[in-house]
């Protein structure tokens, strides 16, 4: 539990920090810079291009580089790009961070979940628990991005985004130092297997699925702070909503992990998604504090366990070589619906004029994806 805590850091980073965190700043940054929805939508679009190249790359760069080595470079990328995202509010250069942080992310999560299960393999009474233990990285990032960031805009008037993203590299920077002290060793097949066939066929129904997730959950993650605050939420409310998703996802694990550990089908992931699904629909009714706190509370009990499932997936239907390989392959998917998703929500509210569009269309595809997962069955050797 030590080993996967410390690796969790690195989604925390490349993820809970490096991805979600533009969702808070990005009210001042689209208010300052004068930046359409589209526009700012298209900064989270760039950032799922990188995370979809790096995903392309991650098998290879892993093969190369080893699985550990491969997550903590993965994660020094991402601080990186937080600092070059503090530099300009120019689209070039803010995009290029934005790509950057994708491309580390994509690493850290495929080296982090290749690590994960093979951890999970030697315990396998605990295997459930300790996915999901390394998928609460995020949930960490998130709290401590929804713990500054509010507060310092609040603080610090409009305008001043710039530093949000110096704290935030700070933050990733001491996230680091236990993740470089405490390499974690690996059986050698794990790093240097030669690349294992997978067959795409058997798992049609749950790629399909699992990509309308990516384009569904990311309107939700990218404009929610938006639409909180748009309702009237001010530095509390905003971190309350963020926080609050990241409180459970350390909920999560413990309650998910019986379901994930008995079956090796879609329908553990087509519940955990209907649940995500019931998160975004309650804050369609509306921005009152105890609606937004429900819908945070729903949204994140189950958003990050998704991931962890997929983790599961693999693990429970291929053998271990093949486990890079499979884990690539989804979160390329994952990676497609990511790339999607922001651009189209952020159109749709420039045309509509109101965020709960945007939402209504990321309810939608999270129920169709929850459908078409729970159709899929077990992988036959």
């Amino acid at each position: 539990m030590r080993m996967i805590l410390i690796l969790s850091l690195a989604p925390a980073i490349g993820l809970g920090i490096g991805r979600f965190a533009y969702t808070l700043v990005l009210p001042d940054m689209r208010d300052s810079l004068g930046w359409s929805y589209s526009t700012a939508g298209f900064m989270n679009t760039i950032n799922a291009i990188g995370y979809l190249a790096g995903a392309l790359g991650a098998a290879s760069f892993i093969r190369r580089f080893g699985v550990f080595r491969s997550v903590w470079i993965g994660a020094l990328a991402c601080v990186i790009s937080l600092a070059i995202c503090a530099l300009s509010g120019n689209v070039v250069i803010f995009g290029f961070g934005r790509l950057l942080s994708g491309l580390g992310a994509a690493t850290t999560f495929v080296g982090g979940g290749t690590l994960a299960a093979t951890i999970a393999q030697s315990r396998p009474e605990k295997s459930a628990l300790l996915l999901n233990l390394f998928y609460t990285g995020p949930g960490t990032g998130l709290i401590a991005s929804g713990l500054a960031a509010p507060f310092l805009l609040q603080y610090f008037g409009p305008g001043s985004w710039w530093i949000v993203w110096v704290t935030l590299t700070i933050i990733s920077a001491l996230m680091m130092i236990p993740l470089l002290l405490n390499p974690i060793d690996v059986p050698a097949s794990q790093q240097t297997s030669a690349p294992t066939s997978v067959s795409l066929r058997p798992i049609a129904l749950y790629l399909i699925g699992y990509f309308f997730f990516g384009a569904g959950y990311i309107a939700y993650m990218t404009f929610m702070i938006a639409y909180v605050r748009d309702g009237g939420g001010d530095a509390i409310a905003q971190s309350g909503f963020w926080c609050m998703i990241g409180v459970m996802s350390f909920v999560g694990p413990w309650l998910w992990r019986g379901l994930m550990g008995r079956n090796n089908g879609g329908i553990t992931t087509a519940i955990m998604i209907a649940v995500t699904c019931v998160g975004t629909f309650i804050a369609l009714l509306g921005t009152s504090p105890m609606l937004l706190a429900a819908s945070a509370f729903v949204f994140g009990l189950a958003f990050f366990p998704v991931v962890a499932a997929t983790t599961a997936f693999a693990r429970l239907n291929y053998p271990p070589a093949a486990w890079p390989k499979i884990i690539s392959i989804l979160t390329i998917d994952f990676g497609l619906g990511q790339t999607l998703g922001p651009f189209v929500t952020g159109a749709i509210t420039d045309a509509m004029g109101r965020l709960s569009y945007a939402l209504a269309v990321s309810t939608a595809a999270l129920a169709l994806s929850a459908v078409l997962c729970a159709f899929q069955r077990p992988v036959k050797a």
